[in-house]
């Protein structure tokens, strides 16, 4: 084989093993459990082959926990996350940006920079708990707490507890300052899924 065509080949070759890389895209994934986050609470960025299923696996391999999928007349169902077994009104659902899409996982594509939450909930009559986000506010040591509804609709996340340092403390408005800390502090509410981890 000739020197030049050698060039060729590599260089070939080596375009051809970039092309998956350049389709795929950096999106942050969090899963919470039934009792604890199982992977994310900081919700790193990790790279997706397309869609939000493709995150879950993503989330999987690099947080090593198991999770099954099914086949059902709709398409693929997650129907088990760690120990978890979807069953009866309770099961594993995600949100995209905040927002529950009315499709399968397989079908909604991300883009760079997307947030997706993968979440165990139990559902009645007015659909899924609210998940939590937590922000940084503007003033030193203080906090944000945003509840959202399957549509992704925000209000003030009223009566969450925000935890650091071992402590807890109460948003009565969904607002608080929480003095100073070293650790990462994250928001609970009772009916709600807990929120991602922030510093």
């Amino acid at each position: 084989m000739s020197r030049r065509l050698f060039s060729v080949l590599a260089v070939g070759g080596a375009a051809l093993m970039l092309v998956p890389a350049a389709l795929a895209v950096g999106v942050h994934v969090r899963v919470e459990g039934k009792t604890r986050t199982i992977f994310g609470s900081t919700e790193p960025t990790l790279t997706v082959k397309a869609n939000a299923l493709d995150a879950l696996d993503s989330a999987s391999l690099a947080g090593e926990f198991y999770y099954h999928v099914a086949n059902s007349g709709f398409g693929p169902y997650v129907d088990q996350i760690g120990r978890y077994v979807a069953g009866g009104s309770s099961g594993w659902v995600f949100k995209v940006n905040g927002v529950s899409p009315p499709v399968g996982a397989d079908r909604v594509t991300l883009g760079d920079g997307d947030r997706v939450l993968w979440y165990w909930a139990t559902f009645g009559p007015t659909g899924g708990p609210p998940t939590l986000t937590l922000r940084r506010s503007t003033r030193r040591d203080c906090y944000r707490v945003i509840a959202q509804d399957d549509n992704g609709k925000s209000t003030p996340g009223r009566g969450a507890r925000l935890h650091v340092d071992r402590r807890s403390v109460l948003a009565r408005t969904g607002s608080v300052c929480v003095g100073r800390h070293r650790g990462l502090v994250t928001a609970t509410l009772k009916g709600a899924v807990r929120s991602n981890a922030v510093r």
